[in-house]
């Protein structure tokens, strides 16, 4: 007896879709990208820092969309005023603040032979050469901040080891869609790296936060016991961040265009 193998089933990735452009209630109008996706049943619009996104089901109709999009508009332009006013994207050569660390700090521009972001004691000072494509301006821009968040961690984190069964195999700091942190199995620590632009008690909250799942892999009540005894202060710095979450995320992606995993 012998068995005929069947060759794989791969699944045919659906079209992307045209985005939409819906009209908000002032008279702006706002583009909203379209996910389809088989496990839905009904429409669902959601605002991140990345934009507008609806998802639906396949084959739902452009006009049925549209209807559901403009149905919701007063609802959208209010998630929109929460999470983009203020925000302002970074603009090369002519930006005169940086949000750092839950404030706005100067930003001088220079110029200079080797593309450099510093924080002095005056603010920010960025060194551009001359013609610089604007990528990699904003690539460095990515690199301050991420210099930024490893030194305020390295500072945070020996005061907290020693009340530890370990440390964590490893601390990486990169931008994330949802979540502000997590802790694998295996000990590896992600945290955002948008929590720079945080105010500071709230960076270090979430790093007690995932420390604390070295001892305890979950969210009960004997967890928060932990966290409490390490940082007194976490409910208001949770609740921080679940009321600004979202602006944060966003002055992150305005400054330095940094795409999330």
């Amino acid at each position: 007896m012998f068995f005929r193998a069947r060759p794989p089933q791969v699944a045919t990735p659906a079209a992307p879709r045209a985005p939409l452009r819906a009209t908000l209630p002032d008279g702006g109008t706002v583009e909203v990208r379209c996910v389809e996706n088989r496990r839905v049943r009904g429409l669902r619009l959601t605002v991140t820092e990345r934009g507008v996104r609806l998802t639906m089901p396949p084959r739902t109709s452009e006009r049925r969309a549209l209807a559901f999009v403009q149905e919701h508009a007063g609802w959208l332009a209010g998630q929109l005023r929460h999470t983009f006013d203020g925000v302002e994207p970074l603009q090369v050569g002519t930006s005169t603040t940086l949000p750092l660390r839950g404030v706005d700090v100067p930003l001088a521009w220079r110029e200079g032979r080797f593309l450099r972001v510093e924080l002095e004691e005056a603010g920010i000072a960025a060194t551009l050469p001359p013609a610089l494509d604007a990528r990699r301006v904003r690539k460095a821009f990515a690199d301050f901040y991420l210099a930024q968040a490893r030194a305020d961690v390295g500072r945070w984190l020996p005061k907290y080891l020693p009340s530890l069964p370990r440390a964590p195999r490893d601390v990486s700091i990169r931008p994330l869609t949802s979540l502000w942190g997590s802790l694998a199995p295996d000990g590896r620590m992600r945290l955002d790296l948008a929590l720079v632009i945080a105010p500071p008690a709230a960076f270090e909250y979430v790093l007690v936060h995932e420390l604390c799942h070295l001892i305890q892999a979950n969210h009960s009540s004997a967890f928060w016991d932990e966290v409490e005894r390490r940082y007194p202060d976490w409910e208001a710095q949770r609740d921080l961040l679940r009321t600004r979450g979202r602006p944060i995320k966003a002055a992150l992606r305005a400054a330095c265009d940094t795409p999330a995993g």
